[in-house]
């Protein structure tokens, strides 16, 4: 596995984790702003999973070369 992967992969758990929050949040207390910004959160995440995704998939690609 590929740490670099893994790292990006940790970060979009995070940022998805903040965005459910601030989304819910944003919910209870009627702040279209602030659930704009937790679906913002949760996309970042999405997109930080795939990267990570890619990375090891590319990674073990480069290790297969060799």
């Amino acid at each position: 596995m590929n740490e670099r992967g893994n790292s990006d992969k940790f970060k979009s758990v995070v940022n998805k984790v903040k965005g459910e929050a601030k989304d819910q949040f944003g919910n209870a207390t009627d702040d279209p702003m602030l659930q704009a910004e937790g679906k913002l959160d949760k996309l970042k995440g999405e997109a930080q999973q795939e990267i990570g995704e890619f990375k090891d998939r590319f990674g073990n690609y480069k290790n297969e070369r060799r």
